[in-house]
């Protein structure tokens, strides 16, 4: 059932509307003012506000800027009933964001069918979103709407990247997070005796950049494009917003946001516990199942020795060595410009 929150000063309105809201088998809350209502939406979370406009204490506006700036309530569908006309009124409400305007009178049925097409409207994001095929902007498109996220940035300009050009440094200001529309970057640390440990490699599809947002810290790593790739940019702000300001839209984000975790995960344990060999062959299999997705018909890995080692965590003649012994073996094709894994199923078979 369905909570509505009926904020409305005219005892004769309020305790008819939510008569009629009752009788169509909503649970409503009443309160006489806005700062009623806004205690009593703290108390309870509803899942839509009717307003009325005009109020002692605290106005409809005052009422709705709280709700945009209170995390807890931000997001939630808000409709204003007023009985002014005037359109400065009508353009002030919705530029705070407000999703409808019902002006008094209204007739019962008007303000029912406001109800049911805001509640529908905002019921739920689609359940995936594919990140491949213009996702990401479907889903802040989606969210925009969904969320009441109304200040998302519209211009989401593809920034080109040359190879080897770097997109932070460690130690930068977290000012964006990045979603990788197409080629490859990786991200990495130095040691202190100046050995590079790749951290992550993220191909198209992919988010990076957003630990540092999570945390509000600096980068504690280092970006750089490993061939020519093209970027989007989504502000710190717009950020904030997915993942704060409604939990339907934050969910679905940090899905999306997850999809690399695990992969981490197991590198972090490959390189703790297993052998080179072993390390070699499941990134091989990872690199593999990458292209795959981009060309399944040659899913050729074009990777620099040097990147690979530093992926895996070893010196890049160890590398060579076992990339040699598995070309031998029949496992990969290897050449200067690139591997193609030819016996999948023998590395993961087989007891390294």
């Amino acid at each position: 059932m369905k909570t509505i929150l009926l904020i409305e000063d005219n005892d004769f309105i309020r305790e008819n509307t939510a008569e009629i809201l009752e009788m169509t088998g909503y649970n409503v809350i009443t309160a006489e003012n806005g700062k009623v209502g806004i205690e009593k939406a703290l108390e309870t979370k509803p899942d839509l506000v009717v307003c009325d406009i005009m109020m002692p204490v605290l106005d409809g506006y005052g009422v709705l800027h709280i709700f945009n700036q209170n995390p807890q309530l931000s997001g939630v569908p808000f409709i204003f009933l007023t009985a002014k006309t005037e359109r400065n009124d009508l353009r002030r409400g919705m530029e705070l964001g407000a999703d409808d305007y019902l002006t008094k009178p209204f007739d019962s049925s008007e303000l029912l069918s406001a109800i049911a097409g805001r509640l529908n409207r905002f019921q739920h994001l689609k359940p995936e979103y594919d990140l491949h095929a213009n996702g990401l902007d479907e889903f802040l498109h989606d969210a925009q709407k969904t969320g009441s996220l109304t200040a998302l940035s519209a211009d989401r300009k593809p920034h080109t990247i040359p190879r080897k050009q770097i997109v932070y440094a460690e130690g930068d200001e977290a000012t964006r997070l990045y979603f990788v529309q197409s080629g490859r970057v990786k991200t990495s640390k130095t040691t202190a005796a100046g050995k590079e440990l790749i951290t992550g490699l993220y191909q198209a599809g992919d988010f990076f950049g957003y630990k540092a947002l999570l945390e509000g810290t600096a980068h504690h790593d280092s970006a750089v494009a490993v061939e020519d790739s093209v970027l989007l940019y989504i502000p710190a702000d717009d950020f904030t917003q997915l993942v704060m300001r409604n939990p339907e839209v934050s969910q679905q984000f940090v899905r999306l946001l997850a999809g690399r975790v695990r992969e981490q995960e197991d590198l972090l344990l490959d390189m703790a516990y297993n052998s080179l060999r072993k390390r070699v062959a499941d990134t091989l299999l990872r690199l593999h199942e990458q292209q795959r997705t981009l060309n399944p018909d040659d899913p050729q890995i074009q990777l620099s020795r040097d990147d690979m080692a530093a992926l895996i965590g070893t010196a890049p003649e160890s590398l060579s060595r076992t990339l040699s012994e598995f070309r031998q073996d029949g496992i990969i094709e290897l050449t200067n410009k690139f591997i193609r894994v030819q016996q999948p199923e023998k590395l993961r078979r087989t007891n390294w």
